[in-house]
């Protein structure tokens, strides 16, 4: 009998395999806005500069990476595309030693290259509080 249960999903998203046309289609998927939108060939840049590092496995040491790599990092983590981890250790001299690594999260990967990308809820403009009120607030005394 096989089942349809978390740990199968779980299961098919760890043995899943990121593509470089895969990870581009859920960048450009995950920065879907006005004001951040990314062509395709951008997306692939993007996807072929993460994946060199990952080479074929999900999950890279900190410390390879210099520090305009680590942006596109973060960047990548800000859409749950990477997820962070540590690891600490004892040193031989009793110190601790941690170890951060960058992991890709596939199952979000996964869900943004098919394009099932919840639609962000509409902020109202702010500002727009200050337009009520009356301009002697505004005046210094």
């Amino acid at each position: 009998m096989t089942g349809t249960g978390v740990k199968d999903v779980e299961e098919e998203y760890e043995n899943s395999i990121i593509t470089i046309d895969v990870l581009a289609k859920a960048i450009q998927n995950g920065l879907r806005r006005p004001k951040r939108m990314l062509s395709f060939e951008e997306a692939m840049m993007t996807a072929t500069h993460v994946l060199n590092f990952f080479g074929f496995g999900d999950r890279i040491i900190d410390n390879m990476l210099e520090p305009e790599d680590r942006d596109t990092f973060y960047m990548l983590e800000d859409l749950d595309i990477l997820e962070t981890e540590r690891e600490e250790t004892t040193l031989w001299d009793g110190r601790e030693w941690r170890i951060h690594y960058w992991v890709l999260n596939k199952e979000r990967i996964w869900t943004l290259a098919r394009g099932e990308v919840e639609e962000e809820p509409v902020v109202e403009d702010i500002s727009e509080v200050y337009d009520e009120l009356p301009d002697e607030i505004w005046a210094r005394n």
